[in-house]
């Protein structure tokens, strides 16, 4: 059993991977400051309370666990945010990150898998995404995590420390199980959102219609949890079998609109979404569409689940059992 320390696998993304992880034969070990995570979400593996710029507790966990590689998902992750405050995204992101590389050398780590994202290309000069596609992030939270994957292409170059960033497109959906899903405070993404607002909640704040794309919102490329969650898996083999550290776009190769997913939302919940409009937000593009062939030459993936009806109906199914433990 090769063992994997998770940093941040409390969270949406990282406990859907320590799931899959353990389904495939890993030992999950996650790290996690449980900020943003939750415990109750740490069900395949051990837990290490501890925040990635605590030096001292990193390194005992990767003594005491002695894991073969590691899988960094723990950053702070709100676009706005990071305009409104970019020193916590720099500090958290930038500083965090340095502290786990350092000891995850100093460990003798030598395989790291980057939780990245498709922020760091900015307003993209091209249409689908490669990875090829000049790098021009437009908020801190883009430069931050672009800043991550040059410190690990430094770090191979320096310390022989092999690496995959995977460049996500926009995660949705939930665990077909039931077992976890997304549970954010605040929450921010439109799917949830929109489900949250067709079970009378508040309304959903459409921010921006007045984007040059065939209805004025938004498109964006979204991704099933479970194919990223495979993603992960398949990098980690990878990485093993010697594939050249790079970055990957994980996507699913279309696009939809705001309007596009609302519309989906209320077809799946027979429900009306109540809508509220408002600006533009600073840092989003009008359109990400990741050209992810790449990744399915030397992965093997491809995202099998990330049909955006399908999308919709597992997060649809996590919203309703979440609303009945709460009631």
């Amino acid at each position: 059993m090769s063992t994997v320390l998770i940093t941040g696998g409390a969270g949406y993304i990282g406990a859907q991977t320590c799931k899959a992880l353990a389904s495939a034969g890993y030992h999950p070990v996650v790290y996690d400051n449980l900020v943003s995570g939750h415990r109750a979400a740490v069900r395949w593996g051990p837990l290490v309370h501890g925040d990635i710029t605590d030096r001292a507790t990193l390194d005992a966990a990767i003594r005491q666990y002695r894991p073969q590689a590691a899988i960094h998902f723990a950053a702070h992750a709100y676009v706005g945010e990071s305009i409104a405050d970019p020193g916590k995204y720099y500090r958290n992101n930038l500083a965090g990150s340095l502290t786990l590389l350092e000891a995850l050398r100093d460990g003798g780590v030598g395989k790291v898998v980057l939780s990245s994202t498709c922020a760091v290309y900015g307003e993209p000069s091209q249409l689908p995404i490669t990875e090829s596609t000049p790098t021009r992030p437009i908020n801190p939270y883009g430069a931050s995590k672009l800043m991550v994957e040059h410190m690990l292409a430094d770090f191979e170059r320096a310390h022989g420390l092999r690496w995959l960033a995977l460049r996500y497109f926009n995660a949705a959906g939930d665990d077909f199980d039931g077992e976890i899903g997304e549970d954010h405070a605040p929450e921010t993404r439109l799917v949830p959102l929109a489900l949250e607002a067709a079970s009378g909640g508040e309304p959903l704040t459409v921010f921006g219609i007045d984007y040059p794309t065939h209805d004025g919102t938004c498109i964006r490329d979204y991704i099933h949890v479970a194919d990223l969650a495979d993603a992960h898996l398949r990098a980690l083999a990878a990485l093993d079998s010697g594939i050249a550290s790079q970055p990957l776009n994980l996507g699913a190769g279309r696009g939809m609109s705001v309007r596009e997913i609302i519309t989906m939302v209320e077809a799946v919940t027979g429900r009306q979404v109540e809508l509220r409009y408002g600006p533009r937000r600073p840092g989003d593009p009008p359109e990400l569409i990741a050209d992810a062939q790449r990744a399915h030459t030397l992965l093997g993936w491809s995202a099998r689940y990330s049909d955006p009806l399908r999308i919709v109906e597992s997060a649809w199914s996590w919203h309703c059992r979440k609303r009945e433990r709460i009631s």
